[in-house]
């Protein structure tokens, strides 16, 4: 009968090594660690914007109100559009068609101007006159999502106002090439909900209030990293004497 494979096995950590695998293993397991705080953040930041994004419209805050928390909260508005200062975010696409959305200024009754991105449309469709029968008149009613200016980031280009063209809404600059003093447009813009426009077009309903999440598959790999690393940490030390001795050996005679 042939004896278990952990017979005469010792368990011999070298220290060296064990130092080594220990910082790592910190390192590893601190990471994991990290991924699950991620976790909890987009978990919450989700939540948050589920419940904004779905909750009762909310009529627009007064100028000088408090905006901080109207990120994707559900509003209604009434005035009129200004069909003939559209502006143009470039590089949108739909179901991977390229095209723009559109940005049109909505007049309110108080005499500000909310900037209300009214969806997508083709390449084709940038000309008003081919979508004429969404360029609704008079008074209206709309509704959709407010949404907060963020900060550029690195990979987006810089906008060309002077050629109507923008790649991230900048509510100051937008202001400005509409000729409008800068405390005349409110400091939010809505992203119109997806109501269908006569005509199909613009598209409303382009706001994106899901978020990919994957932390927690991050935080499983690097906490299998921490297992592996452990399960070789240990093996490399539970060795018979005489694997001890020839590893002993070999590495004498590359010195």
């Amino acid at each position: 009968m042939s004896e278990p494979f952990y017979a005469g096995r010792v368990f011999r950590p070298k220290p060296g090594a064990t130092i080594a695998a220990g910082i790592v293993l910190v390192i590893l397991i601190g990471l994991g660690v990290w991924q699950l705080q991620r976790l909890t953040w987009k978990e919450g930041l989700i939540a948050e914007r589920h419940d904004r994004s779905t909750a009762a419209a909310i009529e627009l805050p007064a100028a000088g109100a408090d905006t901080s928390q109207l990120d994707f909260r559900h509003a209604e508005a009434t005035g009129s559009f200004d069909h003939a200062h559209e502006m143009f975010l470039a590089a949108r696409s739909m179901n991977g068609n390229p095209g723009y959305h559109v940005v049109t200024p909505f007049k309110l009754a108080d005499g500000r101007t909310l900037l209300v991105d009214r969806g997508w449309i083709p390449l084709e469709r940038k000309n008003p006159p081919q979508r004429a029968d969404g360029q609704v008149q008079g008074e209206i009613a709309i509704d959709g999502l407010l949404r907060l200016q963020r900060p550029k980031t690195w990979l987006e280009p810089d906008n060309q106002p002077k050629d109507n063209l923008w790649f991230w809404v900048d509510l100051p600059a937008m202001a400005d090439y509409l000729g409008l003093p800068p405390d005349q447009v409110t400091p939010f813009f809505l992203e119109a909900g997806p109501a269908p426009n006569p005509g199909g077009f613009p598209i409303g309903g382009q706001s994106r209030t899901e978020l990919p999440n994957d932390h927690l598959q991050y935080a499983l790999t690097w906490f299998s990293f921490a297992v592996i690393l452990t399960v070789i940490w240990f093996l490399y030390h539970w060795k018979t004497p005489a694997e001890f001795a020839a590893r002993e050996q070999q590495n004498k005679s590359r010195r």
